[in-house]
């Protein structure tokens, strides 16, 4: 690491910072704020600040700073499973694709009654 050989991270040097103007900001230019309860929202401005919802906030609480936010049109850092449902909501499943006439089961089926039908005429014509 102190020779700078391949395999270990770069050495940080001058240049490696960012701009001091974007620095400890979200990636979209806003202030990150911890916001642990709905009235802490008021105090926000939805033009500067980006939401991230404390990790230890309740489901209940949750599905309700999330309508607040909304409502002020804030962005959600972490909104959870998705953005416009509740979190106890199941998923919408789509349908399922049906699958084509013949499957490799039903092809193997025709093929072991085709295999049984041409037996009994083998027999037939043995015996006679």
């Amino acid at each position: 690491m102190r020779k700078e050989e391949s395999g270990f991270p770069a050495k940080v040097k001058n240049g490696y910072g960012t701009a001091s103007a974007t620095r400890g900001l979200h990636p979209r230019g806003l202030v990150d704020t911890l916001v642990w309860r709905e009235v802490e929202l008021e105090k926000l401005d939805p033009k500067v600040h980006i939401v991230r919802i404390a990790a230890r906030v309740g489901e209940k609480k949750r599905r309700g700073i999330l309508t607040k936010a909304k409502d002020l049109n804030f962005h959600i850092a972490n909104p959870g499973k998705e953005e416009g449902r509740a979190v106890t909501e199941q998923p919408q499943v789509e349908e399922e694709k049906s699958l084509p006439a013949e499957t490799g089961e039903e092809k193997m089926e025709e093929k072991a009654e085709m295999a049984e039908d041409e037996d009994p005429e083998k027999t037939e014509e043995s015996t006679e």
